[in-house]
């Protein structure tokens, strides 16, 4: 995946169905994963030094909400918001969920999809480049790391969810 216009949008139905999406439960799953990868990678978050403390806006353009993530080395936290919501933030990161999700597995070039306008940065371009760096670093399942805090059903909702997301990872 080079070709940073190779990331797709989700299909119609799924940003429908996303759009009504209660985000509380949500929530409950990305705390849970967030915990779960600060225990099992206490790397990721110690590598962000100064920047550990600062808040980035994680928003994929094409859901109805944004992800604001807090990666403190002893309580990482990540909320989902409705987009008006938000709060303030050091960082803020757009693009599509394809494009976030390539950066995030390393799937994608960073600097290509900026370059290419398939994400923008505002804020803090230091502390972006930081939690880049420090995923890089880990080689971080955002799949597996979601499905395990799911227990004995995480290998079935693994499969699962990596299908239902093929769109974003063209």
């Amino acid at each position: 995946m080079n070709d940073p216009t190779d990331f797709a949008l989700p299909p119609t139905g799924v940003r429908l169905f996303l759009l009504p999406l209660p985000l509380p439960p949500l929530g409950l799953l990305l705390r849970q994963m967030a915990k779960s990868v600060g225990r099992l990678q206490p790397g990721l978050f110690a590598r962000l030094g100064v920047h550990a403390e600062k808040v980035f806006l994680l928003d994929p353009i094409d859901l109805p909400f944004v992800f604001r993530l807090e990666p403190r080395r002893d309580r990482p936290h990540i909320e989902p918001c409705r987009c008006e919501v938000g709060g303030a933030w050091d960082v803020r990161v757009a693009g599509t969920l394809g494009a976030l999700l390539g950066l995030v597995h390393g799937a994608a070039d960073g600097d290509a999809l900026f370059f290419s306008r398939d994400i923008a940065i505002e804020g803090d371009t230091e502390a972006v480049l930081a939690l880049r760096n420090a995923l890089d670093d880990a080689k971080f399942d955002l799949f597996a790391e979601a499905a395990a805090t799911l227990g004995p059903v995480s290998n079935g909702v693994e499969r699962i969810t990596r299908h239902l997301c093929q769109w974003s990872l063209v």
